[in-house]
């Protein structure tokens, strides 16, 4: 295959860059490129070889790689929540993709601003409350009713444009031009640190548009040209448990994610293929925010950092999407380079989104103003050595309490066990899979090993009361759903009718209003 452009900018980039401190001792700069449902197991080997990353790739030669990063919550807004916060997603009650942080939150990017900053957020934000569709929100307070209904499309694949048709998410590529554009004519000129973060909304698949006006993002969509960056023979079709063997809160997100139904190995290896293609997209606009930085000179004093909300099953587990704690979901990308920061490392360590928040003030050199959930992980990748200020746990948490699952589920990595606890944790069975001998997760050994199964059930009850959390989230999702229905009056019957469910909710309307009925009053 002939070098692109995009492969040739990246040898120029490698031959030029050289991490050194700024040679006048300023505060180095601070750019984060979040991505939407990107796993980061494609960061490094073996998944980086399935697709061309090759910024990706430049980002782990000349700074450093987490190898076990995960979100805090596997969706949007609750998990950028925790990114912003630097809280545990039940420390700010961020229940789902409706309900996340005030409006008027304070982040790490206001404190940056207010210690001397020059500061700009661009593209897709997503922690506040009151955003996405209403059928998300539904879906989310209604997971208790006593029915089972198909919530997304089935996931399909698109192909459009040819071998000269790059941009495809004209979104993503316009915040892009304008995040080049602050580079070059704000950044380059200020007299002071900046700070810029940059949402895409790749590879987050595309919605629907054939299944309507509440349709959700089914459609894994591409061109030629982006499929050319992915290695097709790489491309593995993953194992699947029989449905009758799957745990049942997995039996409900394969329900309702569409997933339930026959698939050829074909459609499989199809979307796997697109996806690795949007990702390939989505390293291309990382790519141009590094060369802005390059050809302003100021590269050698800026700290990247490039991260995602959470990952993409992909058809692992037969389910697209995320809204699950396996590994296609939960993994999350971290690079990390800058000045004074180690080059071509391989960081271990178990680290969660919520670190961003004291690293990015490590970085500035700030004192945090609040309690945070997360550990700074500047000494994990400082040449100097320095010590962390506080002792960081050897456990990741996160939690999940939105739509496509039917129980708040609980999830705590340690070591190499993978623990999974849900709602009370009595009426549903929690999980354990040993990572080591089983990275695909299928074969669940919480009854083969009952003491690690205490072990780690205490050590989450000690980091969290879960069972009082998933109470609390109850609650809140029978009063938020009574408000709303509330609000519709006579119209409510026609509206509820019409969400993402519509076809499986009009077979029989009305046993659908009568099971909530029974949920919200108990007959």
């Amino acid at each position: 295959m002939n070098s692109s452009p995009l492969t040739l900018t990246f040898i120029v980039l490698l031959q030029i860059f050289h991490q050194s401190f700024c040679q006048n001792g300023t505060k180095p700069n601070i750019v984060m490129v979040m991505s939407d449902a990107f796993d980061g197991r494609l960061t490094f080997d073996p998944g980086s070889k399935v697709v061309q990353l090759p910024f990706i790739n430049y980002l782990r030669q000349l700074g450093s790689t987490f190898l076990n990063a995960y979100t805090n919550s596997p969706i949007c807004c609750p998990s950028r929540a925790a990114m912003w916060s630097g809280q545990f997603v039940h420390l700010t009650e961020s229940w789902n993709n409706f309900k996340c942080l005030d409006a008027n939150a304070s982040t790490w990017m206001d404190l940056l601003q207010a210690n001397g900053y020059r500061t700009k957020m661009m593209g897709k934000l997503d922690f506040t409350s009151g955003s996405h569709s209403v059928s998300n929100r539904i879906e989310a307070w209604t997971r208790d009713v006593g029915f089972l209904l198909r919530q997304e499309g089935r996931p399909l694949t698109q192909l459009v444009g040819n071998m000269s048709t790059v941009r495809i998410m004209r979104k993503d590529w316009k915040n892009t031009k304008e995040a080049v554009q602050w580079i070059h004519k704000t950044a380059a000129s200020a007299h002071q640190p900046f700070a810029l973060y940059l949402g895409l909304n790749l590879p987050h698949p595309y919605k629907t548009e054939s299944l309507g006006p509440t349709a959700g993002g089914s459609t894994f969509l591409t061109s030629p040209y982006w499929l050319s960056k992915v290695s097709s023979d790489l491309i593995t079709v993953p194992k699947w448990l029989p449905m009758v063997a799957i745990h049942p809160v997995d039996y409900y997100s394969t329900f309702t994610k569409n997933c339930s139904g026959a698939f050829t190995e074909d459609e499989v290896r199809s979307i796997r293929a697109f996806y690795y293609a949007m990702c390939a997209e989505a390293d291309a606009m990382l790519g141009q925010v590094i060369s802005a930085l390059r050809e302003t000179g100021l590269l050698n004093n800026t700290v990247v950092i490039f991260t995602s909300d959470h990952g993409e099953l992909a058809m692992e587990h037969r389910q697209f999407y995320k809204m699950s704690m396996f590994e296609g979901s939960s993994h999350v990308p971290l690079l990390v380079m800058g000045p004074g920061l180690m080059s071509g490392r391989r960081v271990d360590q178990l680290v969660s989104l919520v670190d961003l928040y004291p690293t990015v003030l490590d970085v500035a050199g700030i004192s945090s103003v609040v309690d945070l959930s997360g550990h700074s992980l500047l000494p994990l990748l400082s040449k100097s050595g320095a010590l962390p200020k506080r002792q960081r746990p050897d456990w990741v948490l996160s939690e999940y309490h939105g739509c496509n699952v039917n129980a708040s589920t609980y999830m705590l990595r340690s070591g190499k066990w993978k623990y999974i606890a849900y709602s009370d944790g009595l009426t549903v069975p929690p999980q354990l899979f040993d990572l080591s001998l089983d990275k695909e997760e299928l074969f669940n050994v919480v009854l083969k090993y009952p003491a690690v199964k205490e072990f780690l059930d205490n050590l989450l009850r000690s980091i969290v009361d879960y069972p009082q959390v998933s109470a609390t989230v109850h609650r809140y999702n029978k009063r938020a759903f009574t408000a709303w229905r509330d609000s519709l009056g006579r119209n409510y019957s026609q509206v509820i009718a019409n969400l993402r469910w519509h076809v499986d909710w009009q077979k029989d309307a009305l046993s659908h209003e009568r099971a909530i009925d029974s949920w919200l009053y108990g007959f």
